[in-house]
């Protein structure tokens, strides 16, 4: 049976058809999702981004008008041949997952600061002085 992706990992959800739900979910289940864990220390906070099956190549962090982009994608060919040079199966899988958040414009490049390790990509990013903003006051306005 065929249902939506908020329900399954993949395409199918037939236990009967082991080829088909490896075939379509297996690349879908790995680029999916960035999950991700924020933590707000005194000083900072730090992103840790899981980004399993990728690596440090496949991975951009960008920050621009306040925001921390963080892009990874992947390409994979798969080619098999048997000895006669027949295709016995043939597979390709390019995807690319992103996430955004909004660090603040005083934020800087060379403030933050990423690694990339065993599939987890930690980002620090500093918190900075937030700024007092004046307080509004309302103008009466007589109709």
């Amino acid at each position: 049976m065929l249902f939506p992706s908020i329900f399954t990992n993949g395409f199918f959800d037939d236990d009967d058809d082991e080829w088909n739900r490896r075939f379509f979910s297996e690349p879908m289940v790995r680029a999916s999702v960035m999950k991700t864990d924020v933590k707000e220390n005194d000083k900072d906070y730090e992103l840790s981004i899981e980004l399993p099956g990728f690596t440090k190549d496949d991975v951009k962090a960008e920050l621009a008008d306040g925001f921390l982009t963080v892009t990874a994608a992947k390409k994979e060919d798969n080619d098999k041949k048997d000895e006669n040079g027949k295709y016995i199966r043939r597979e390709r899988y390019q995807g690319t997952c992103s996430r955004s958040f909004y660090v603040g414009k005083e934020i800087t490049q060379d403030d933050v600061h990423a690694k990339f390790e065993d599939g987890v990509l930690k980002i620090t990013v500093p918190k900075k002085e937030e700024k007092e903003v004046e307080e509004n006051r309302r103008i009466s306005i007589e109709g």
